[in-house]
């Protein structure tokens, strides 16, 4: 469709106008349907209302000050949120719209169809369909829209930045609420016969298998999780349909051919249990989804739609969910539950986020149950809603009634690392109150009681032990990184030489209290003992190898969500704040407990444990450190100890700190790219800038290695970069002594590492 009187109208721009470079004006929704437009890709036509026409909106009508002070509230307060939206949906809705911009949209309108179309009005946020913040869900979306309502829905949509699930979400991801604006996508509406998602790599594992979820009428009912759709999974690389699961379609959504509105009915009963998809439909699907991967470059989670044998593809965003742990797992998320045990499981559904866990099943029908869910229980109900992503991330794991890979429950469980179910069909009518279950992420199983600890430990340790060939032996060091000390034996299965990062916050933000709260309540020798016990449990695991701990470094808004912490600053971007070495100097009465329990180690013969400085920035933060270091009892001299590099102050200054004794260097390259590039991982605007790899971070790196060497100081990473081969590669031709990787990634650095020693050395004698 031609572009209608392009450039006329400054509110709105039209989708075969924009691109992916145009997430600032239109938000990601947009900008993905002006690219896959520009590709060539079967997108229906329309247009976008756009971020520069909402924030005109809130400051030329004058709202926007006191619609962005409404917001400013404690996340974790259900009431303050519940004022809040309130509040802000108020402000919106009945604040008039200026004439001009709402002729400006009625204007397009009349364009799209000559103003006869039926359209879909759709949300789309600037800070959306990232690749590593999926805000799926967040905002609205309303269907089978005319010219009388579009107004109003497009003042709805921009109402929705600031529901309660939307305010939640952006400050758990660290979004400011005034920095992220809302775009509206107008869209011709598919009057869809069969529709779903398709992602073209497996959301969970990353394997090579493309999942297709299909269900009858619209496709609003398989998003939301409302129907259990039918699910097909095909292999990559033959085409072959490796497994398709023909679910009992009870419901589906359609325009009301009377009023035009989108209404929910009942299937029609031949229909039920009948397969969406004929063989032909599929291979259009894996077409389609096969195009789009090429051209992005990443794997995709599309929404499609299908109508008189023409398809069209509705959405395409990065799939977000695909971590370093599970790629290459090789569970199969989308198994029918077969394999030993069977016997004794009691529902099947589909697994939609890894992993095995066992709880007291909480039964939640309606949203003021939530509070029933507590720390390691299980929540079964009907379907999740973004109005439970609390409970969700107090949970152990999650059942659904209905759903699929793309409900709201599969796609938030896989993002908090939640083991869940979906798709029973009778969770919450078979499963009591309080049952004791084991949910199994992989295979989509619920069994009665709980897990048989040994054998579910034996299974986890098989997935990360070296298989053969045995572990490569190597001259540089590989390590992993241990977050919490549970993970200690399954880490140490890996055969990894060592740990190169145990982050000391996560046993001590466990206690839910701050450090300054826990010793008032507990005690000084409490609190050394609590941080004794964690380490000790990490380095009893790996003796005689090295466990090297960070010392404390919670940012100000981990540190607020704790009892005792409604005193902690309010930085705009806590990363920049008051953290790491920072804090540990300023309360030197707190760190002092940190070194007691060093000291207390190392006197009980655990050798093997070495203190790492976070957000260290030049020698007299190192010097300051060493002298409390001292003053504690503790020889910096015979002790291992030193810093982590994640400023490039830090960088360009580590000969002085070695000058004061430093044993060892360790890139944090998450810090150390944000603060070389000015990229705020947090920030939707610059989030695709964030690279690891940059020259300039790599120039960085290369200089810390080759001074370091020339004073005999070793060098290490212990940041998520580690995990990559590109940048293991890079760290071993420059001679760093260890890289850390996580746990899943240590056995393929080794063989990288060994790989690129090997052709160092063949390239010595050739």
């Amino acid at each position: 469709m031609a572009t209608p009187d392009a450039g006329a109208n400054e509110f709105v721009l039209w989708l075969d106008e924009i691109g992916s470079d145009d997430l600032d004006l239109v938000g990601g929704k947009g900008a993905s349907l002006g690219e896959m437009t520009a590709a060539g890709l079967p997108v229906p036509p329309g247009f976008v209302v756009t971020a520069g026409t909402y924030r005109e909106f809130i400051e030329s009508t004058g709202i926007d000050e006191e619609l962005f002070a409404a917001v400013d509230v404690d996340a974790e307060d259900s009431t303050a949120l519940a004022e809040a939206e309130a509040h802000a949906k108020e402000l919106i809705l009945e604040t008039e719209m200026p004439e001009d911009i709402r002729q400006g949209i009625l204007d397009a309108y009349a364009d799209l169809d000559d103003g006869e179309a039926f359209v879909a009005v759709r949300s789309s946020a600037t800070a959306e369909d990232l690749p590593d913040a999926s805000f799926a869900g967040q905002q609205e979306t309303f269907l089978n829209i005319t010219e009388e309502d579009l107004v109003d829905r497009v003042k709805r949509c921009w109402a929705s930045l600031f529901t309660q699930r939307a305010i939640y979400y952006r400050q758990e991801q660290g979004f400011a609420h005034d920095k992220v604006d809302i775009a509206v996508v107008v869209q011709r509406m598919v009057d869809a016969e069969k529709s779903g998602v398709m992602f073209t790599s497996h959301p969970s594992t990353g394997e090579p298998k493309i999942i297709i979820e299909a269900a009858w009428g619209l496709g609003e009912a398989v998003v939301s999780g409302s129907v259990s759709p039918d699910n097909y999974v095909i292999d990559r690389e033959t085409g072959e349909i490796l497994d398709a699961t023909i679910a009992d379609k009870k419901t589906m959504m359609e325009k009301d051919p009377e009023t035009g509105s989108t209404i929910e009915r009942e299937v029609d009963e031949e229909l039920r249990e009948a397969q969406v998809l004929e063989a032909e439909e599929i291979e259009m699907l894996i077409d389609i989804g096969e195009r789009a991967e090429d051209h992005y470059d990443d794997p995709q989670d599309i929404e499609w739609a299908m109508v008189d044998d023409e398809v069209y593809m509705l959405q395409s965003r990065p799939i977000t969910t695909i971590s370093d742990a599970s790629a290459g797992a090789g569970a199969d998320a989308v198994s029918d539950g077969s394999g030993d045990g069977d016997d004794d499981v009691i529902l099947k559904g589909l697994g939609a986020s890894p992993g095995i866990v066992s709880g007291a099943a909480r039964v939640v029908r309606k949203l003021d149950q939530l509070d029933k869910v507590g720390e390691g229980d299980i929540i079964v109900t009907e379907m999740t809603t973004p109005d439970m992503v609390p409970a969700m991330k107090r949970a152990a794991g999650i059942v659904t009634d209905e759903g699929g890979m793309t409900s709201h429950a599969a796609i938030v469980s896989r993002e908090l690392g939640v083991p869940a179910v979906v798709g029973t069909g009778t969770g919450s009518e078979v499963l009591g109150d309080g049952q004791l279950i084991t949910i199994d992420g992989d295979k989509g199983t619920i069994t009665e009681g709980t897990v048989d600890e040994e054998t579910t430990k034996e299974d986890r340790l098989d997935e990360v032990r070296p298989q053969n060939p045995v572990k490569p032996m190597t001259a540089t060091e590989v390590k992993v990184n241990v977050s919490i000390p549970e993970a200690a034996e399954r880490a140490a299965q890996t055969g990894a030489d060592g740990v190169g990062l145990l982050r000391m916050e996560h046993m001590i933000l466990s206690t839910n209290e701050t450090p300054e709260h826990y010793i008032e309540n507990h005690g000084e020798d409490a609190y050394v003992d609590e941080i004794v016990r964690g380490v000790r449990g990490v380095a009893d695991e790996f003796y005689p190898r090295p466990v090297r701990v960070r010392t404390l470094d919670a940012p100000t808004d981990e540190f607020r969500q704790l009892e005792g912490g409604e005193d902690e600053p309010h930085e705009h971007n806590p990363m920049l704040g008051y953290r790491g070495i920072r804090r540990s100097l300023d309360r030197p009465d707190v760190f002092a407990h940190e070194l007691e329990a060093f000291r207390r180690l190392w006197e009980m013969g655990y050798d093997n444990v070495e203190l790492m400085l976070p957000l260290v920035n030049d020698a007299e933060d190192v010097l300051r450190a060493r002298t409390l270091m001292e003053e504690a009892g503790i020889d910096p001299e015979k002790q291992n100890w030193g810093v982590m590099i994640e400023t490039p102050a830090a960088a360009l200054t580590v000969e002085s700190m070695i000058e004061h004794g430093i044993d060892f260097a360790s890139f944090g390259t998450n810090d150390l790219t944000q603060y070389t590039l000015a990229v705020d991982r947090n920030n939707g605007n610059v989030a695709d800038r964030f690279d690891e790899l940059h020259p300039a971070v790599l120039e960085l790196i290369a200089t810390v290695i080759e001074t370091c060497r020339e004073h005999d100081v070793s060098t290490s990473i212990c940041g998520q970069a580690g995990s990559k081969p590109e940048m293991a590669r890079f760290l071993v031709n420059e001679g760093v002594s260890s890289i850390s990787a996580n746990i899943d990634a240590v056995r393929d650095v080794q063989h990288e590492v060994k790989r690129v020693e090997q052709k160092l050395l063949l390239d010595s004698v050739r």
